[in-house]
């Protein structure tokens, strides 16, 4: 097998809004710095790019003040309010939160450029943190419950994400296309790049090596993105 390396790194501000590449990233307990700190909420709860398709399109960046902007604007300022309502209705909300249940499973998502060649579509669709190069479409299955040192940090590879419909969403129209969907289940029984947390922090950038090794540990928890579910202790946009 030929040497893996780290290809991409994303980060994604806001949940469900377009991410951001990044040449470089620092891995902490809670995952990627400044990862999906910022929620879209309706009266009800969370509203994510599952039901609000256009989401998915709307430019979100870190700004130099390590707050998210939407569109290029401060998070919490009417301008990134209203172009959130454009697409999400007039009820959404922006909302922070930054606890250790702001992720749908584990805090890293990974993915491998032979299963994404096999795959065949941007690999934006799936969401990942981190791109791997140099992993055989096979190898992809056989890193559950492996982990991933690069510089000082280790990765745990929990499992195989079970994908939903927002990778039928084209990341820069916002139309959809639900063959994708369809692929994913007829090529990898419906699971596709792998749910993974952080074991020990670092700094990771695109280039480094990469080494497979055994997994020291188990995550301490497992979940904790409810759809529907309140946010009674986050701060609000205006």
């Amino acid at each position: 097998m030929t040497a893996i390396h780290v290809a991409q790194l994303w980060r994604y501000p806001v949940k469900s809004l377009r991410g951001e590449s990044l040449d470089e990233a620092q891995l902490t307990e809670g995952g990627v710095a400044g990862d999906r700190i910022v929620h879209v909420a309706g009266p009800r709860g969370p509203l994510t790019g599952r039901t609000r398709h256009g989401l998915l399109t709307i430019p979100a960046i870190t700004g130099s003040d390590g707050q998210p902007r939407v569109a290029g604007e401060p998070w919490n300022s009417p301008a990134a309010l209203a172009r959130v309502r454009e697409q999400a209705g007039a009820d959404a909300r922006l909302v922070e939160d930054r606890s250790a249940g702001r992720f749908d499973i584990l805090n890293l998502l990974v993915a491998t450029d032979g299963a994404i060649g096999t795959f065949g579509y941007d690999v934006r669709r799936l969401r990942p943190n981190l791109m791997l190069s140099g992993v055989p479409a096979d190898l992809e299955p056989r890193l559950e419950g492996r982990a991933l040192a690069i510089g000082d940090a280790l990765i745990g590879m929990h499992s195989l994400r079970q994908r939903c419909i927002v990778t039928t969403i084209d990341p820069d129209t916002g139309t959809q296309d639900l063959d994708v969907f369809r692929r994913i289940r007829a090529v990898f029984g419906g699971r596709l790049a792998l749910d993974s947390w952080v074991i020990r922090p670092g700094r990771v950038r695109v280039g480094d090596e990469v080494t497979v090794v055994d997994v020291p540990d188990e995550p301490s928890t497992i979940g904790g993105w409810i759809v529907g579910a309140g946010y009674p202790h986050a701060q609000l946009s205006r």
